[in-house]
Formats: C-alpha cells, sequence, structure tokens
C-alpha cells in the first residue's frame, strides 16, 4: 500500500491553474541558462552595436556623440568598400557551387554498401575537424615559397599560389574545399538516408535510368537539405575572415579584401574608427538577412511547385 505524504496531498489538490502555474514556472527556469546566453552573447552585443553604428566611436577615447547618417556614409564611401563587395560576392559564389557539388558527390558515393564506406566517410570528415584558423597556418605554410614542401618546384616552375589575385583567390578556395567539403557531405548523407529505398525501387520497376532517378527523385526529396546547406555555405561565405587575414592579409595589391576583413580594417587599422566599422556591421547584417529570406522563399517555392 503507497501512502501520500502531506506534500503529495497539496500537490495533487491544487487546481489546474496552480499547475499550469507551476510548470511554467519550471519551464522558464529550464530555459533561463539560453536566455541568459542569447542575451549576454547576441542582444546586448547587438544593441551596443547598434548604438555604436550612429556615434562618432575612435577606438580610443569611447562615445563622442550622435553623427548618423556620417558613419554609413564613411562607410559606403570606403576606398575599398565595393572592392570587398565585388570580391565577397564573387567568392561567395565560386566556394558554394564548388562545396554542394562535391559535398553531394562525396554523399553519392559513400551512401553505397561498400567495402571501403567506413574509410570513405571518415577520410573525408578527418579535414571538418581541424579549425578554419589552424588549417589556415597549415596551407600558409604549404604554400609559402620559402618553407613549403613545394618550394623547389614552385621555383623552377615559376608559380606562386598567393603572389597573384586568381592565385590567392583559388588557392583561398582549396583550402576551403578541403577543410568543409566532408561538413557538407555529412549533412548530405543523412538527407540521402532520409530517402525511402520504396521509392527508388519503384522507379527502378518503371525503368527509370541513374540520371532520370537523380533528377527527378534525389534532387526534389532533398530540396529541405539542399537549402540548408545552401544557408550556411552562403552565410559562411559571405562573413570570410580568417583564411583570408591568414593567408593573404588582403593582397596582392587589395584585391582579396573581403567586407568582414574590411570591418577589421576599419576599425583596429588605419582609420581606427569602431563607429564606421558598426555602421559597416549593421549594413552586412541587413544584407545577410535579406539575402537569407530570399533563398529560403526561394526554396520553399520550389517545394510547393
Amino acid at each position: 500500500m503507497t501512502t501520500l505524504t502531506a506534500q503529495d496531498t497539496a500537490v495533487s489538490g491544487d487546481s489546474p491553474q496552480k499547475r499550469r502555474s507551476r510548470r511554467a514556472r519550471m519551464g522558464w527556469l529550464y530555459a533561463s541558462p539560453t536566455a541568459i546566453f542569447v542575451l549576454v552573447l547576441f542582444i546586448l552585443p547587438l544593441l551596443l552595436v547598434l548604438q555604436m553604428s550612429v556615434s562618432d566611436w575612435p577606438l580610443l577615447g569611447g562615445n563622442q556623440g550622435f553623427n548618423a547618417p556620417e558613419n554609413f556614409e564613411d562607410a559606403v564611401n570606403n576606398r575599398f568598400f565595393w572592392d570587398s563587395v565585388w570580391f565577397t560576392l564573387k567568392y561567395t559564389v565560386l566556394a558554394t557551387v564548388l562545396l554542394l557539388a562535391l559535398g553531394l558527390g562525396l554523399a553519392l558515393l559513400v551512401q553505397e554498401s561498400t567495402r571501403w564506406k567506413g574509410f570513405l566517410r571518415t577520410a573525408f570528415l578527418v579535414p571538418s575537424a581541424l579549425g578554419l584558423a589552424s588549417a589556415s597556418l597549415l596551407f600558409y605554410v604549404l604554400y609559402s615559397p620559402y618553407a613549403g614542401p613545394f618550394s623547389d618546384l614552385m621555383e623552377s616552375w615559376g608559380i606562386t599560389f598567393l603572389g597573384t589575385p586568381t592565385g590567392a583567390l583559388w588557392s583561398t578556395i582549396f583550402l576551403i574545399v578541403w577543410r568543409y567539403a566532408g561538413f557538407y557531405m555529412l549533412l548530405m548523407l543523412v538527407g540521402l538516408q532520409g530517402i525511402s529505398d520504396d521509392v527508388y525501387e519503384a522507379a527502378r520497376v518503371d525503368g527509370a535510368t541513374r540520371w532520370q532517378t537523380f533528377r527527378r527523385i534525389t534532387i526534389p526529396l532533398l530540396r529541405p537539405t539542399l537549402a540548408l546547406t545552401t544557408v550556411l555555405c552562403v552565410t559562411g561565405s559571405l562573413l570570410a575572415f580568417e583564411q583570408f587575414y591568414i593567408l593573404t592579409k588582403g593582397g596582392p595589391d587589395n584585391s582579396t579584401i573581403t567586407v568582414v576583413q574590411l570591418i577589421y580594417n576599419i576599425a583596429f587599422q588605419g582609420q581606427n574608427d569602431l563607429g564606421v566599422a558598426a555602421a559597416l556591421s549593421v549594413i552586412v547584417l541587413v544584407a545577410l538577412v535579406v539575402i537569407n529570406i530570399v533563398q529560403m522563399r526561394a526554396f520553399s517555392r520550389k517545394a510547393e511547385d
């Protein structure tokens, strides 16, 4: 026989309103760590950036007063602004296309039940475990014409990986593809494994070729995964900084300056103006929100069709 304590009796005798109130308090208690994390590391910094973007805020000296919209005008009129925007967009398109295509290709390769499936999945995914800064330093040494393992070959052939604008761009893209292809392969593989084998079996019974199956079944059913990976890839590429800062420092001849690197240069090098850098950060934030909304609506419209 079970006996109820006084506390159990009191709880069981509570009204539905009190029980809902108790559940609400417990819910807020469980959610409070995440809420505090978001408040301290996202909301407050965002509000500070918004304040800085409309204030005269030098690196040394603090807030000197309201000056909107001068910071936004100075950001747009910066001599590297449009060059950095064009270069960032070009890099984003190239990196996104290559990463999505290679990620899907690798996922299709390791999806089949082969003897080397486990080894290939691990080998493709290992570079993703390396930090981007560490990977950039590794490739900086590999590309070095003095200390790199290919230095003699580069000297004899007259090759310079980072010495020309085109070479610097493609050398950095090669680093990014090597670093992130396994990660996007994993995302694509999860999406592929969510497609039922019965669908493919029905297509084979109907006489569909492998290309027809890929185009009419795999791609449409993989669209949610493609939407996620596209948003992640575009957002990460538009915010590129570490790889170019370590490999090229924006060179040669300021040809590989990304928008985020321009923000860093305005804030901490040369101009030392946090207000203008914050204004440019707000412009980038608004552009990212708009681009992501357009992407999601485009994928949603295709899914409805």
